[in-house]
């Protein structure tokens, strides 16, 4: 992504996993892990959408975590219909972000990872930010975000996604009170509006 992008691996409970590591220019706020699509259907930590909140956080002061789940690029593995990928964020989170603040965040299948990490998470971690872009409500058990986190986390859906209705997601948080970003006109991959979306990222991450 930029000069300051650095390549590693994380010990998984299936093998290595590998991720991408990008850098502030400044000091760090924290660490944000940001999880990718559906692995069975292209998704991998080079995915637009996931280079784009990557940027969006690197360019508010946080360190950018990206990594593939088991089984995609050169992750060992292979998939599990969601439940090793939890496993495969929370070593992710375990080894690259067991201190200081820390930033969650995922697209499509990899914002219904993320909501099973957090509620797993929540009773030992603090979560300083939580961003869920096209949250796959529709295909998988979407977890409820903690009433705690929910005033620091961010959805964004596109109105016209043909992917995962806008309606799933909003049967999703509607009972939480839980406030969704619509973006009108936009599909599940947001193309032609990423620089919108990185915007709306920064925003919410700068408030």
């Amino acid at each position: 992504m930029n000069l300051q992008t650095r390549r590693f691996t994380v010990q998984g409970p299936a093998g290595e996993i590998e991720a991408l590591l990008d850098e502030p220019a400044g000091a760090s706020k924290g660490v944000a892990v940001i999880s990718h699509p559906h692995p069975l259907f292209g998704g991998t930590m080079d995915n637009k959408v996931v280079q784009t909140l990557a940027r969006a956080f690197v360019h508010s002061g946080w360190q950018a975590v990206r990594y593939n789940f088991r089984g995609v690029g050169a992750s060992a593995g292979q998939y599990d219909e969601g439940r090793g990928e939890v496993e495969d964020l929370l070593a992710v989170v375990n080894q690259q972000a067991a201190h200081g603040a820390l930033a969650l965040a995922g697209f499509s299948f990899g914002a219904f990872v993320t909501t099973q990490a957090v509620a797993r998470l929540a009773d030992t971690r603090t979560i300083e930010q939580l961003v869920l872009v096209g949250t796959a409500a529709s295909r998988f058990r979407v977890a409820a975000i903690p009433e705690s986190l929910r005033e620091r986390t961010l959805v964004v859906h596109g109105e016209a996604d043909d992917t995962v209705p806008l309606s799933a997601v909003m049967d999703w948080a509607r009972p939480q009170t839980l406030p969704v970003l619509v973006i009108p006109g936009v599909g599940h991959f947001f193309h032609g509006q990423l620089p919108l979306l990185k915007t709306r990222v920064m925003r919410h991450l700068g408030a």
